[in-house]
């Protein structure tokens, strides 16, 4: 089977790129292993610089659905709270919604999807050969990469980073409470921090990461909860008043946050799959959605010129992603190893709390402007 534009992976970056790349009149097929609707592991806060470029792919209707928030929260105690005014403002939308809503303005332009996962892939003469468990082998000229955080793809691809350990785990549940309907709050406590904030429906996502080697010190999430996250008081008092909507919480463990290439065995990458950055920067979903911009709008120039050069694609969609994006995932390298070190973590961020200025400018220095539509 023979396709002209293939995207692996259907999560936020890879539906956005196919949406847009459809929208302008190419015929995509996607790779997706599950089916939607489902829960993801996420913060679920998105920052507005993605409004309009979202209008322009006609997906108002996930702006209408979503939940609007204007307000950071740093919560480390009582004496240790501030509060600042996110510069573009942001909205909270589940995943469960947000994919869904995704994958049928995807179906609605004709993209195809394909619901299996990828076994092999190899690259030769100007064309990928996938190989999916059922047998089947897909051939295409244009390849995407928006297979997440972690993948299998990754260990066929013989990534770099995926040989390493990763010091990450994350969980994540929705639940039914009090919480202000404004604001986005981070709570550190021991060996990392957790995110609250609302998504549609009124419903409250309590999303936290945490080093694997203080989580697996507990036997179960109960207990972690118990004797760690309820060392931040703030985050014991909205979990006391809540109740968890999911019978189980999600989990996903061995997410790293070491250097990628945005572009891999001449595959495009987009979303996760090309860089992730930190939750503690609350921007990763933006960012997500900016490349999957960047990718489209650089591979419908490259289809449309009379000899379509990959060496110039590739060379030009690099340096772009690096202008967009390296120095927030430096920033978010930088916040990272320091999460690694409870000592400088309890200093680093008191001081931050009680500096809002200093509060501003990590937030500028994580976040990006707004997106503008495309021309």
């Amino acid at each position: 089977m023979k396709v002209p534009i293939l995207i692996l992976g259907g999560g936020l970056a890879g539906l956005t790129a196919a949406i847009h790349l459809s929208k302008l009149g190419h015929q995509i097929t996607i790779i997706e292993k599950n089916r939607y609707p489902r829960h993801k592991v996420c913060g679920e806060y998105i920052s507005n610089e993605v409004v309009e470029y979202y209008k322009w792919l006609g997906l108002d209707n996930i702006l209408a659905q979503s939940h609007p928030i204007n307000t950071f929260r740093l919560e480390i105690d009582q004496n240790n709270l501030s509060e600042v005014e996110l510069p573009l403002g942001g909205f909270g939308i589940s995943r469960y919604l947000l994919d869904n809503l995704l994958y049928h303005q995807a179906m609605s332009q004709n993209c195809i999807f394909i619901h299996e996962s990828v076994t092999e892939i190899s690259f030769q003469d100007g064309f990928f050969k996938i190989l999916l468990n059922s047998g089947q082998e897909i051939e295409t000229p244009i390849a995407i990469g928006s297979f997440g955080k972690r993948s299998n793809i990754d260990v066929t691809l013989k990534r770099g980073f995926i040989q390493k350990k990763s010091h990450w785990l994350a969980v994540k549940s929705h639940y039914a409470g009090q919480f202000d309907d404004r604001v986005v709050g981070l709570y550190p406590f021991h060996g990392g921090y957790c995110g609250v904030s609302k998504v549609e429906d009124d419903k409250i996502n309590i999303c936290y990461i945490v080093q694997t080697e203080v989580f697996k010190k507990f036997k179960n999430i109960p207990d972690f909860t118990e004797n760690i996250l309820f060392e931040n008081q703030g985050l014991k008092n909205i979990l006391a008043k809540s109740e968890s909507i999911f019978e189980n919480p999600l989990t996903i463990s061995q997410i790293s946050f070491d250097e990628k290439k945005a572009v891999e065995n001449h595959i495009l990458m987009i979303g996760d799959a090309a860089g992730l950055i930190h939750p503690l920067c609350g921007n990763g979903m933006a960012m997500a959605i900016h490349s999957a911009k960047i990718a489209s709008e650089l591979i419908d120039d490259a289809l449309k010129k009379e000899n379509f050069s990959r060496k110039i694609l590739e060379a030009q969609y690099e340096k772009k992603w690096n202008q967009t994006f390296k120095n927030r995932l430096a920033m978010g390298r930088i916040l990272s190893s320091l999460l690694l070190n409870p000592m400088l973590t309890k200093i680093s961020l008191k001081t931050v709390a009680k500096s809002p200025a200093l509060f501003r400018f990590i937030i500028k220095k994580t976040h990006g402007k707004l997106i503008p539509k495309p021309s």
